[in-house]
């Protein structure tokens, strides 16, 4: 019996590796609504279930647990939201990580990050695209290939029956017609599949990821808003990864089935405490060997993080400045060697974190 349930948690974290990488983007969800919008809306929201299940690998096997902890401890800069931003003869700043997702739990800020929220003259967002409808789908429109197959391809033709059946069964479940996506990219369906039906029922209710809730707040209370991407550098870095590592990821989420609730519940339990360094070790250790397996996660942190990391910076220091700014990015873009914490000290800034 406990082989079966370890054999179950690998399952689970390996889409929950995919769950995460999804959340880089916090456009995609947007963009996902936004295709959606002409669909049939849900009458009610359905209850948020799920189980952390970091408790249940703690109480179920404790050295793997511990082996885990030991290596986040390791991460550098892997614990902390917030982050003070001092250099001299510029104001001080705060960069801040966020989780793509409108969980109250998620969206209600620390006090200590509500504070330099709230005395910032200006809000930080990785792209400000997302808070115009109009320029959201001009993006999208002058380069539809980055999100949909232009040819004869349709996603249901390059997954085995099981999997387009599976397919079928969770978009239909979250009140997606399967026919309406037909010719979406695969990242773009892991993006629905991946989403529990509450929290895509928030956010097709008009409820905000924090990110945009940020900007939101920010506009209504006259501070100026600046983005440090475009929609489409976004949209080009994701469509650059391979079709394989893209459709492997679609099939490990349609495997996890209704344990997305879980998968979503132990994200937030890490956001909330800060243990950003804990997710992809976590990952490493519970995922199932195999070369093309990390080479494929590994090329999608280089693609989608790192790199993306060094424009944030470029696109950062004009902001920053002009001093009292509150940056808020991706929790997973903070932490590492070459995450943006150790980025900004690089770049000559003093970082230091905030409880």
């Amino acid at each position: 019996m406990k082989r079966v349930i370890a054999i179950a948690e690998r399952t689970a974290f390996a889409s929950l590796k995919l769950l995460v990488a999804l959340n880089v983007l916090f456009f995609l969800s947007f963009m996902v609504i936004a295709l959606l919008a002409a669909g049939k809306a849900r009458a009610e929201t359905p209850v948020c279930a799920g189980a952390d299940m970091l408790s249940a690998l703690q109480k179920d096997d404790p050295a793997a647990y511990r082996k885990i902890e030991t290596e986040a401890a390791a991460t550098p800069n892997g614990k902390g939201l917030l982050w003070k931003l001092e250099k001299a003869g510029e104001r001080p700043s705060f960069l801040f990580g966020t989780m793509h997702m409108t969980d109250p739990r998620v969206t209600t800020l620390p006090p200590a990050a509500q504070k330099a929220f709230d005395a910032a003259d200006t809000v930080v967002i990785e792209t400000t695209e997302v808070l115009d409808k109009q320029k959201m789908m001009a993006a999208f429109l002058k380069e539809p290939e980055l999100m949909m197959f232009t040819d004869s391809t349709t996603l249901s033709s390059l997954l085995s029956p099981d999997d387009a059946a599976a397919a079928n069964k969770a978009l239909d479940a979250r009140g997606i017609p399967p026919a309406s996506v037909a010719k979406m990219k695969p990242w773009m369906l892991s993006t629905m599949v991946a989403l529990p039906a509450c929290e895509l029922a928030r956010q097709t209710g008009g409820t905000p990821v924090l990110d945009i809730k940020l900007a939101e707040d920010a506009k209504a209370s006259g501070k100026a808003v600046d983005g440090l991407e475009t929609v489409a550098d976004q949209l080009r870095a994701m469509a650059s990864l391979p079709l394989a590592f893209h459709m492997k990821g679609l099939v490990d989420t349609l495997k996890l089935g209704n344990r997305v609730n879980d998968v979503n519940e132990t994200m937030i339990v890490l956001y909330q405490r800060g243990d950003i360094g804990m997710l992809w070790p976590l990952f490493r250790a519970v995922l199932p060997g195999g070369e093309d397996d990390s080479a494929g996660y590994a090329a999608f942190e280089e693609t989608m993080i790192t790199r993306r990391n060094k424009v944030m910076i470029d696109h950062a220091r004009p902001i920053l400045a002009k001093g009292n700014a509150f940056m808020a990015v991706g929790a997973l873009h903070l932490p590492g060697a070459e995450g943006l914490v150790e980025d900004f000290r690089k770049a000559g800034y003093t970082v230091t974190a905030v409880d």
